[in-house]
């Protein structure tokens, strides 16, 4: 595949939900539940490994499991990590409780769905996730996390776009101002985005690319948790439902760059997007429901940018494969930038 298969003006393909805004259902077929993965062609990960991978040197985008303490965003569970010894022999087990989406993550394809619509990606109900339907009751795992890894995870050509670093050390410090700040609704903005990828030599997007996003979330987060304020900071955002965030801008400006060019699309910051979203839609909505298009968040980029801007280009390699849980809404990414 060279580019999308319909053009962005022709959505949303599905016209019985005026809700369901920008679906592309059926562009893949109807009972497709990959999305945009199927934008990773081998012809594609092949030429992107080919292109990408010169040095060996590799970078890991996973944030531990436990970074957010006792206090995760959203309400979500604390990481809990029980290490045992089975005696009387000298051996240790341990088991893990958590919630997909504490860290590091993928959002499947079922964990947002159109809000006024009610459907997931390809008209799928509650009920058929819930396996409550006769749809549901034929395929109970319906687009659940396991397709991504029997795809053979989600690889291919990463892009960064270093929004921080251009707002610190290039001409965004005097463009943003005050305009985006991290733990506050705010946008980064179409335009800012593409001044970034002109100030990074120039970064030029490929068809089936990985979007990664860097808003200096880590590099905030860990500021603010090591200040005299924060721990206030932080039970002001958790006590909020939801906490207000700094992301990507809705609209479909981005929309359809995103459509025109990538197979999945990260970030450092908890929502990708913007949150709250300031419309009566949100980027969650088309992106998973309606393209079937993974969302990573909570990537931990700062070793990624050093490396980015050691070398002087702002692409590589990403492997990822998700945990393999059938019928899983989310999963840590277990990935790493390849250069």
């Amino acid at each position: 595949m060279a580019g999308p298969p319909v053009p962005f003006s022709s959505l949303p393909l599905n016209k019985s939900f005026a809700a369901a805004r920008l679906n592309a259902w059926g562009a893949h077929g109807d009972t497709d539940e990959l999305g945009f993965l199927n934008r990773q062609t081998p012809e594609t990960v092949a030429a992107a490994a080919s292109s990408e991978i010169k040095t060996g040197v590799r970078v890991p985008l996973d944030a531990p499991l436990d970074f957010q303490g006792q206090k995760p965003l959203f309400g979500r569970q604390v990481f809990i990590k029980d290490v045992y010894q089975k005696k009387p022999r000298i051996v240790h087990d341990d088991t893990w409780a958590f919630n997909t989406q504490s860290s590091t993550q993928w959002d499947g394809l079922r964990h947002f769905g159109y809000q006024k619509a009610g459907r997931f990606y390809n008209d799928t109900t509650v009920e058929d996730i819930a396996g409550t339907s006769a749809k549901g009751a034929q395929n109970p795992n319906i687009l659940g996390i396991h397709k991504a890894v029997e795809r053979g995870g989600v690889m291919g050509r990463g892009i960064l776009v270093d929004f921080r670093r251009w707002m610190e050390e290039g001409p965004g410090k005097d463009i943003v101002g005050d305009q985006f700040r991290q733990f506050h609704t705010s946008a980064i903005k179409y335009s800012w985005i593409q001044d970034v990828l002109k100030w990074q030599n120039g970064t030029t997007p490929r068809f089936g690319d990985i979007l990664i996003v860097r808003s200096g979330f880590f590099k905030s987060y860990r500021d603010m948790v090591a200040s005299p304020e924060g721990e206030a900071e932080v039970q002001r955002l958790t006590s909020m439902s939801p906490p207000g965030l700094g992301g990507v801008e809705q609209s479909d400006e981005v929309l359809e760059w995103i459509w025109n060019h990538f197979s999945a699309v990260a970030s450092d910051h908890p929502s990708f997007e913007r949150w709250p979203t300031p419309y009566d839609w949100s980027m969650h909505e088309v992106l998973l429901a309606g393209w079937g298009c993974n969302i990573g968040e909570l990537m931990d980029l700062e070793k990624l940018s050093d490396e980015c801007k050691r070398q002087g280009r702002w692409s590589f390699f990403v492997a990822s494969v998700p945990c393999y849980v059938p019928g899983g809404v989310a999963s840590p990414v277990n990935g790493v930038a390849i250069f």
